[in-house]
């Protein structure tokens, strides 16, 4: 069951989980010039400092991963972040033999989501924290050898919950739009956990409103 899911988080790159970027007391601090332009922090609830982002990525082959991951949140200081998000994605994975012949194709569906946390000791710089819970629809055809032309399906439904730890930079592009990269991990490591003990690489963008 691990090696059906080998290839679900080798996309390049293209997910992201909150990249919002925005004046921080912190960079209001730079002097008395500075500050004199920067507008008063508000008291109470900020739209300014709500968050939006997300990722539309995909990579093709005997490995292809289609992913659509949409979140939200919100800023509630210099230092602290969380929000919740959303996982929808689809793949194939191909096997083959040393005559690159397919000997085994599996498809899955993959929708869930869950929550996550920042905490920021510096503006640029994050710790994340990011409990979820994904339902795993998978459909394995293995192609019987040597009559190739003779198949055998299988189908399963399955829950699997994960907990990614890691860390990331983030910086801001213009106005209230920033881009972010991290590196996490999946700690709690479910025998079919679709991370499959491999270190997820995200870069993404995200805005304000």
């Amino acid at each position: 069951m691990k090696k059906l899911l080998l290839g679900l988080f080798l996309m390049a790159g293209i997910q992201s989980v909150n990249a919002q970027y925005y004046q921080t007391d912190a960079t209001r601090r730079q002097g008395p010039a500075q500050a004199q332009q920067a507008p008063a922090a508000q008291k109470g609830f900020d739209p300014n400092r709500l968050i939006v982002g997300g990722s539309i990525g995909a990579v093709f082959g005997d490995y292809t991963n289609v992913n659509i991951s949409p979140l939200a949140g919100y800023r509630f200081n210099d230092y602290i972040a969380a929000g919740a998000n959303i996982n929808a994605q689809y793949g194939q994975i191909r096997y083959r033999d040393i005559y690159d012949v397919t000997t085994e194709r599996n498809t899955y569906t993959i929708f869930g989501g869950g929550v996550w946390g920042r905490v920021y000791p510096i503006p640029q710089l994050f710790v994340h924290v990011q409990p979820e819970y994904n339902g795993i629809s998978e459909k394995s055809t293995i192609y019987d050898y040597p009559n190739l032309g003779d198949k055998s399906t299988f189908k399963s439904n399955y829950g699997v919950p994960s907990l990614l730890l890691g860390a990331g930079y983030t910086q801001g592009v213009g106005g209230r739009v920033g881009i972010s990269f991290s590196v996490l991990y999946d700690v709690l490591q479910d025998d079919r956990s679709p991370y499959n003990n491999q270190l997820i690489y995200r870069a993404g963008v995200g805005m304000g409103f």
